[in-house]
């Protein structure tokens, strides 16, 4: 596996953690909070990257507008990252190419990495969570995670995903989102505004893509008769 930098991803499925070996001088760009440790021969600056468009575009696709740059300027050191979500970790290497990820799946990159938001209209309505998907390009790497575990798929020709599921895939793939086939006019516009409930990517071509084994709405879906009843006041 290809990689600017030395890395191990531990505690998989279910608590993924990204532990990184830079070398004297090298960088790499994390979310804010990411972080988990650090050796102190790593320096932590926190601003803005890639000019106010990218900036903004990140904000959109559900990302911080402030990225910290960790750089070990005082001698080779390691960073940890924890995501926010419990699940996975994925490692990705970028060689001149893009690959689309799910908005708040981004964790952290290396130096010839761009991450930006990419306006999808409504083929960008993934999860209910909005219509800007992350888009990361360059030559790098890009860690991101998931809730859940991730299952890497290669498609060769076509195949559909719930639009839950979509951690990220390769943009060699096109796709376009559809409403799964039975449902009435009526669920399918009360789909499409209320959480993207029956809503799947029909892909094809060639490529990869990295599907998550759990959805944050489908668990809220599955707790919510368990939640505690409100006290009656009487």
């Amino acid at each position: 596996m290809d990689s600017d930098v030395q890395f191990e991803i531990s505690q998989r499925p279910d608590f993924g953690l990204i532990s990184v070996q830079l070398e004297q001088g090298q960088k790499i760009f994390a979310e804010p909070s990411a972080m988990a440790a650090m050796d102190p021969t790593i320096t932590l600056k926190a601003g803005l990257k890639g000019g106010i468009r990218k900036t903004i575009g990140r904000a959109l696709g559900g990302e911080s507008m402030v990225i910290n740059t960790f750089t070990a300027d005082r001698g080779p050191g390691e960073v940890i990252f924890a995501p926010g979500a419990p699940g996975d970790a994925v490692h990705y290497h970028l060689d001149m190419n893009t690959l689309m990820v799910q908005r708040g799946a981004f964790v952290a990159h290396t130096d010839g990495v761009e991450l930006t938001g990419k306006w999808q209209g409504a083929k960008g309505f993934f999860s209910g969570k909005g219509l800007v998907l992350l888009q990361a390009s360059g030559t790098g790497d890009l860690f991101f995670n998931s809730y859940g575990a991730i299952l890497e798929m290669d498609v060769r020709g076509e195949y559909i995903v719930d639009t839950g599921y979509v951690v990220a895939f390769e943009n060699t793939l096109n796709y376009k989102v559809d409403v799964l086939p039975g449902l009435k006019t009526g669920g399918k516009l009360k789909s499409f505004f209320f959480g993207g409930e029956g809503l799947v990517a029909r892909f094809s071509g060639q490529g990869k893509i990295w599907v998550q084994t759990r959805a944050v709405n489908s668990f809220l879906t599955w707790v919510y008769p368990f939640r505690p009843a409100p006290k009656n006041s009487n």
